[in-house]
């Protein structure tokens, strides 16, 4: 993280989303907008680990221990919700945290003095309008996020923007295609507006379809909910 970044910024420090930003255009109540994943989140946030943190954390785990084999210099963690990925990143990174929801970022905000030696800055932020310059950071990191955000073709193109050439994107997410989650699938497929994501997720169609060189992928989490890749910025 560059100097200037940082200058004047406390470590814990939550900031806050454009109050002007541009309202999203009206969508159905059971599509996904930006209104909707707030919600969604507001709602989740006091209960968030307990419901997702044990269940997911293998990928978590996976997710870590790629970042700790790339040591990047900075990261940026897309998403980063209550803050579980945190204390794993490796202690000499830059770690700037974004989400879209206040709730959520208030949890992670509160573990962030338990690493008060790290470089870690929290702000609330649209992944798909980022703010930050072009080729800012060696490894962006999007736990479970791509399912979650309206457009994923707008997040990836701003992830790819602000990740330098040549550096890492990992992505953790749910993808279609177990047969052990296709009844679940099934059931939440219609309601995305209601869970705050979607459930018919591709992997040909949401990882293949770009111009980045995917490294590797391996499958994570119970039965293999989800996949963990990683890609190299092109």
């Amino acid at each position: 993280m560059s100097p200037d970044a940082r200058n004047g910024a406390r470590k814990d420090r939550i900031v806050p989303l454009d109050a002007q930003a541009a309202p999203p255009p009206a969508r159905s109540k059971n599509s996904l907008s930006r209104d909707v994943v707030v919600r969604a989140y507001r709602r989740y946030a006091p209960v968030y680990d307990r419901i997702f943190g044990g269940v997911l954390d293998p990928g978590r785990r996976a997710l870590a221990e790629a970042v700790t084999a790339l040591q990047p210099a900075s990261l940026l963690e897309v998403g980063v919700g209550t803050g579980l990925m945190l204390a794993r990143y490796p202690a000499t990174t830059a770690v700037v945290g974004i989400d879209l929801s206040m709730e959520m970022l208030a949890k992670a905000s509160a573990r962030v003095p338990e690493l008060a030696d790290r470089d870690i800055r929290l702000e609330v932020m649209d992944a798909e309008a980022l703010t930050f310059p072009d080729g800012k950071f060696d490894c962006v990191t999007v736990p479970y996020v791509l399912s979650v955000t309206p457009d994923p073709r707008r997040l990836v193109a701003e992830v790819r923007r602000v990740c330098r050439i040549g550096g890492t994107i990992l992505i953790l997410n749910h993808f279609s295609g177990s047969r052990i989650w296709w009844l679940l699938e099934q059931v939440v497929k219609p309601v995305p507006g209601k869970v705050g994501f979607r459930s018919d997720f591709e992997l040909t169609e949401e990882i293949s379809r770009y111009d980045w060189k995917v490294e590797w992928m391996k499958d994570v989490n119970l039965f293999g909910l989800s996949k963990l890749v990683a890609i190299r910025n092109v």
